[in-house]
Parts: C-alpha cells; structure tokens; sequence
C-alpha cells in the first residue's frame, strides 16, 4: 500500500531549483549516497543543474518532487528513448528527510505520471543491492525483480544493480489496493 499521508506532488523543475539542488551537495554523505562528484564548488553544481534544467539531455524527464506547501524535496526522472518504456530514478536532497516516506512517495508520483501522461507500458528501475532503501522502496511500489546488472559501487562497498520492472496493469492494481 502506498503511504498517502504525506502529501507530495511533481512539477516541472524551475531555473532557481539548481540553487537548492545545488546546496544538497553540501552534505557530504548526500554526495556519497547519490554517488554525486565529490569536490565540486557550490558554483559548479549550480551551473550543472542549471544546464539540465535548461536544456536536458534527449530522452530525459526529470521533474521536482515538492512537499509542504511547494518545497523542493527531491526530483524524479524518467529517462529513455522507446515509447512505451522508461527508466524511473529518484533522489531526495537533504539527509534530514530520509526515511520519511519521500522517497517512496516520490517513486510512486513518477509512476503515477509515467503511466498517466507519458502513456508507458512499462517503467524499469535498477538499484544498489547495497542500497538496502532504494531496493526496498521499489519492492513497495510493487516493482518485481528482473534480473542483475553490472558489478558498482555503493558507499565504497563492492555490490551490484539489481533490476526491477513494473506495467502499467500491474501499477493500476498496486494503486487499487
């Protein structure tokens, strides 16, 4: 079930967003969590994010995850080339609300606009077996498990991506229940 106590919504990201995404760098176990560059200047972040906002790469959408009363919290991407299918991936900035329900929440409203407007079949997703939360999150959001992918790094710890995939029927029943 999804939580729905705490209200969260997606909106496209603004120019002045790359400031506050900019300042979750800060926090350098954000960095590493997020596996972000670690060393970049404030300034640099901010023109990084700036350029995405600006002119994103082809195949990506990425959204603002806003809560209480329009906060950025995080963002939401839905990224790839094929019509019907797209990969979801979320962060949630600042360490101060992890395990709050965001980012399950934030998954959840990327499926939602997934399968609402961009009409998809299906919606992919991989995580970190060492991010024990990333996999959690998407096994909560009903997403099955579909095979290994490449060997990483989470947390300077030796791991591998799981993947995970979910239809859009199957998305209709998790939102029933």
């Amino acid at each position: 079930m999804i939580e729905q106590g705490l209200p969260l919504a997606l909106r496209p990201l603004e120019v002045r967003d790359a400031e506050v995404i900019a300042g979750w760098a800060a926090d350098p176990e954000f960095c590493r969590a997020a596996d972000w560059t670690p060393g970049l200047s404030f300034v640099e972040r901010r023109r990084f994010h700036q350029r995405l906002i600006e002119s994103p790469p082809p195949g990506l959408i990425r959204l603002g995850a806003t809560h209480a009363g329009g906060h950025l919290v995080g963002y939401v991407d839905l990224h790839g080339d094929q019509p019907d299918r797209r990969d979801l991936g979320f962060v949630v900035g600042e360490r101060g609300n992890w395990g709050r329900g965001l980012g399950r929440l934030a998954g959840a409203a990327g499926l939602d606009y997934g399968f609402g407007e961009l009409a998809l079949d299906e919606v992919w997703a991989e995580a970190a077996d060492a991010n024990q939360r990333s996999v959690r999150i998407l096994r909560r959001l009903g997403l099955r498990e579909t095979g290994r992918g490449v060997e990483s790094m989470f947390l300077g710890q030796p791991t591998y991506y799981r993947q995970f995939a979910i239809t859009a029927e199957d998305w209709g029943r998790v939102r029933r229940q």
